[in-house]
Formats: C-alpha cells, sequence, structure tokens
C-alpha cells in the first residue's frame, strides 16, 4: 500500500507532499492557472508515476534478464478529453540498447504489466471521509 500526506497553508496551490520515510516534494499550479510554478501539477504528477514505476519495471525486468538495456526515455502525455468524460494517456517508450525485437516486444508487455499501469487501466474507487 502506497501512502502520503499532503498540506496546503496560505500559499496559494503549494502543496507539500510527504511520504512516511520523510520525502517531500512540492506541488504547484503553472503561472497561466494562477500558481507560481514551483513544482510538478498534479496532473504532471499523475503522469510522473506512470514514467517512473514504468521505466523502474523495465530496468528490473532487462536486468533480470541480463539484457543490454541501457536506458529507457519515456515521454508520457495526460490529457483530459471533458466532451468525452474520458482521460487518454499517451507514452511513447524508447529502448536503447543492444536489443532484439524479440525483447522488444517483451519488454513492452513488461511495460504494460507494470504497477501504476495495473492501477490506471482497472477501476478505481476513492473512499473519503473528513476527519475532526
Amino acid at each position: 500500500m502506497a501512502s502520503v500526506t499532503a498540506s496546503i497553508k496560505k500559499e496559494l496551490y503549494r502543496v507539500e507532499i510527504e511520504s512516511p520515510s520523510g520525502n517531500v516534494v512540492i506541488a504547484d499550479e503553472p503561472l497561466e492557472s494562477g500558481g507560481k510554478d514551483l513544482g510538478f501539477s498534479p496532473t504532471e504528477l499523475l503522469a510522473s508515476s506512470l514514467a517512473a514505476c514504468t521505466s523502474a519495471t523495465l530496468r528490473i525486468y532487462a536486468d533480470s534478464k541480463g539484457w543490454d538495456l541501457q536506458e529507457v526515455k519515456l515521454e508520457i502525455d495526460l490529457e483530459r478529453d471533458e466532451e468525452g468524460n474520458k482521460t487518454v494517456i499517451n507514452r511513447k517508450m524508447q529502448l536503447i540498447g543492444n536489443l532484439d525485437e524479440k525483447q522488444h516486444e517483451r519488454l513492452f508487455k513488461v511495460a504494460n504489466a507494470c504497477p501504476v499501469h495495473k492501477i490506471l487501466t482497472n477501476p478505481i474507487e476513492i473512499n473519503t471521509e473528513i476527519l475532526p
């Protein structure tokens, strides 16, 4: 289970997000949305989660197989289609190294099996409660 805490105070849109181990990330809105662009926007953080998980999953898998995967480059575009009431995530992946076609095909399947990809492609339920 993943767990974070988040806090916003008086500074408009600046959110401090903290992990249980003490890592801190600042989220903010871009200037054109009224923020100060001090960190990733919330949607950039979501796209970043998919990029980080995909990259790490591919690295772990290629290393376990002894494959010559030297670098993974990802480009994630997240778009909200308000009219169609859906979100479209486009992921472009570049696998750099001495890899054959079968290894590329396998790594494509592995990318689709990363935990965040599974979360985003299955039903999501959000439960909210107000604490005293």
